[in-house]
């Protein structure tokens, strides 16, 4: 162990003090440059498909369905007041039954109702606090305000994503004019194939190795992916 001199013990403690605190502010930041952006560009894919938005009273929140239907992301409007979660994908289960899923091995959080499949979490209990009425960009803007850790970027897809837990994501494209993929639905397989699901064979979704920042590091991880394109 290395003994510093009393005299430069402050001015040691004073760098890392100061280290630190450069470190948190340039996270925030960051976050801070995130979160504004996803922000507008969810907008953007709200607007791009305003039939597919719809408010959600058993949740209590709103939903973005798929052109097709067949999934859905559903985000609270009140933390305090999430029946469930309060950020969730809700999807059809006929085709993970298909692909032999045995419902009484299901990954624990995952909910089987009325033919569909619900997996997410929750952010917290706060009761957010709008300037009017809440809408569904207001809700999604107090998930970057309230807590924006759950908000990331994609640079492989060039995708903005809100983390629903277990490394189930819902993301969309950063810029939809410049993107064939502008709002996805991922799914880590390993829970699923635990539960006896052959994820090659599941209907309407694609294993494809997805490149991800792990500890600051680019990784391949596997993504059960349900893609749309708006336009």
């Amino acid at each position: 162990m290395i003994k510093l001199p009393r005299p430069l013990l402050p001015l040691a403690l004073g760098a890392l003090l100061t280290l630190a605190l450069t470190s948190c502010s340039s996270l925030v930041q960051r976050l801070d440059v995130i979160g504004a952006g996803s922000a507008a560009s969810f907008d953007a894919a709200l607007r791009a498909a305003p039939e597919n938005v719809a408010p959600d009273e058993r949740h209590g929140g709103w939903s973005l369905s798929a052109p097709d239907g067949s999934a859905r992301f559903i985000w609270s409007e009140d933390y305090s007041k999430s029946p469930l979660y309060d950020v969730m994908l809700e999807f059809d289960a006929a085709p993970f039954l298909d692909a032999g899923l045995d419902p009484d091995k299901l990954p624990a959080g995952v909910v089987y109702s009325d033919g569909k499949l619900i997996t997410g979490t929750k952010l917290g209990d706060i009761e957010p606090r709008y300037q009017g009425e809440a809408t569904p960009l207001s809700s999604y803007e107090q998930i970057v305000r309230l807590y924006g850790g759950a908000v990331g970027y994609h640079a492989a897809l060039d995708h903005y994503g809100v983390s629903l837990g277990g490394g189930n994501l819902f993301e969309w494209a950063k810029d939809l004019s410049a993107n064939d993929k502008d709002i996805v639905f991922a799914l880590a397989p390993e829970p699923w194939i635990a539960a006896g699901v052959d994820p090659s064979a599941v209907a309407g979704w694609t294993l494809a190795q997805v490149t991800v920042h792990a500890n600051g590091k680019p990784a391949e991880v596997d993504k059960l992916l349900k893609p749309f394109d708006l336009a």
